[in-house]
């Protein structure tokens, strides 16, 4: 396994870079992949979408066909010397499934590219992270229902794939909350919660996010389940010596702000809430693996070096 101190970056994307489209989790409605594509295509980009993009589980309907199928089409992409970058088709649930299942003897072997996607694709991310050494965007997926109509999230994600040094520091998007002031420095990590929270054991996952920024938001969870996916993380030593924490979306929770002073505020690191990337609108793309300095006061994330070479 790989240091995660070490994470390599891959090259920026230019016009007429070919990007294969995956489906890693959930079903992909073929109406809202056209119109992602549409906005890929309209970017100079050639998306190749996925043999099983649109296949369908014929017995478990929240997954988008085979754990097979979906694990190929996510190695094929990454393997392909002629794919520039690989972006996910959405999230939901099924990337656990298939993780197992990939070469990542081949896959290390392979030219790192650019990796999109957020949500259950967090298991993805860690992956990459720790077997590869890669560094990915955690941002907007090509067939979300808001991402053709979302301007503030494709403006965001363009700089970050096409000119990187112009989002050499990312702003809170809107009115981000101070829970705990203060600035740190550390290598940004982490995504969605609940998929960190079942990580915890598996096959090479990362021990710790010591010395990280962590990146945490989720959708759809009662105050409770977001309380006990943060104390298995404490409880499991997890969050040991993280130097900070930065909050992106609660989408669809229950009011937690009280629930996240409690669980993250007493560790003497900055914390700050609705920073502005995750599941809500106008989504930031935030780099995991690139080191950054956390501002809780100014709402800022400076990186040390742009997202992509």
């Amino acid at each position: 396994m790989t240091s995660p101190e070490s994470l390599v970056r891959p090259a920026r994307l230019a016009p007429g870079a070919r990007v294969a489209v995956v489906a890693p989790s959930g079903p992909v409605p073929e109406e809202r992949l056209a119109a992602g594509l549409d906005v890929l295509r309209g970017w100079g980009l050639e998306p190749v979408v996925g043999a099983h993009v649109l296949d369908s589980h014929p017995e478990f309907d929240y997954l988008a066909g085979s754990d097979a199928g979906r694990a190929a089409d996510l190695q094929a992409a990454w393997c392909d010397p002629g794919v520039d970058a690989v972006f996910c088709a959405r999230g939901g649930y099924g990337a656990q499934r298939m993780v197992e299942l990939l070469d990542w003897e081949a896959m290390r072997a392979a030219r790192p590219k650019v990796f999109l996607g957020f949500s259950d694709i967090t298991a993805l991310h860690e992956a990459f992270a720790v077997r590869l050494g890669v560094s990915t965007l955690h941002g907007p997926m090509v067939a979300a229902a808001d991402f053709p109509t979302d301007d503030r999230a494709q403006k965001h994600l363009w700089a970050t794939l096409f000119e990187p040094e112009s989002v050499r520091t990312i702003a809170a998007a809107g009115d981000h909350r101070v829970l705990v002031p203060g600035v740190a420095e550390g290598l940004l990590l982490g995504g969605c919660l609940s998929l960190l929270a079942a990580e915890l054991g598996a096959p090479a996952v990362r021990a710790s996010a010591r010395g990280g920024l962590v990146c945490l938001e989720d959708v759809g969870e009662e105050t409770y389940r977001i309380d006990r996916y943060l104390t298995q993380l404490a409880r499991a030593g997890w969050f040991d010596g993280a130097a900070g924490f930065v909050l992106g979306s609660w989408a669809e929770c229950e009011p937690v702000r009280g629930l996240l002073v409690d669980r993250l505020g007493g560790g003497g690191v900055p914390v700050v809430d609705d920073f502005g990337f995750g599941h809500g609108a106008g989504s930031l793309t935030v780099p995991l693996g690139v080191r950054a300095v956390l501002d809780a006061e100014s709402g800022t994330l400076t990186l040390a070096e742009p997202a992509l070479r």
